[in-house]
């Protein structure tokens, strides 16, 4: 039988999981190896769970803990060669397009209504790591600075900083964007 703790241990951290995986998929850019970080980071947690504190934010505590074990797997493994951005795209070139229906009625619309979507993921693509990573987990996994700093171990001025400087750098990619799209330069 579990105890108390337990339970609402497993309540507080297993509601992170769609969160957790979408910055695995950030961090490892590709669905396996974003699904193994993800089973890591839960087997750590349960591993450390006597020094979580009930009630406390269990995502932050939880995306430090996927960070370091990125880190430290990164770390272990002698260079790899990372994944390239675009696999996902040879992937569905691959896929047979019945299967792709089953998602939506026509691949082609989705396809046009997910453009700027996909634009705004290769500009995030596009910037800098340390720009990348607070961005990301501020505008995408809604964490506040104060759980970014935490996470990041790093001062909350600067998550401040690379916050705004990497929303800048986002507009002027994106403006460049928009340029092309109409015909400017």
């Amino acid at each position: 039988m579990k105890s108390k703790r337990r339970k609402i241990f497993e309540k507080e951290v297993l509601g992170h999981l769609d969160r957790l995986y979408g910055y695995a998929m950030h961090l490892c850019k590709n669905g396996e190896d974003a699904s193994d970080l993800v089973q890591d980071t839960y087997l750590n947690a349960l591993k450390s769970e006597k020094q979580y504190s009930i009630g406390t934010n269990a995502g932050a505590w939880l995306f430090t803990i996927m960070r370091n074990t990125f880190l430290n797997r990164i770390r272990r493994m002698s260079r790899k060669p990372a994944g390239m951005a675009g696999e996902w795209i040879e992937q569905m070139a691959r896929e047979d397009v019945s299967e792709l229906r089953k998602h939506g009625p026509d691949p082609s619309v989705k396809c046009l209504d997910n453009l700027l979507k996909e634009d705004i993921a290769r500009a995030i693509e596009d910037l800098p790591d340390e720009f990348k990573d607070t961005v990301i987990l501020c505008d995408v996994q809604g964490f506040s600075y104060a759980d970014i700093a935490t996470i990041l171990d790093i001062p909350i001025g600067t998550v401040r900083s690379r916050i705004h400087r990497g929303r800048l750098i986002l507009r002027n990619l994106l403006a460049d964007w928009k340029n092309v799209a109409m015909g400017g330069s």
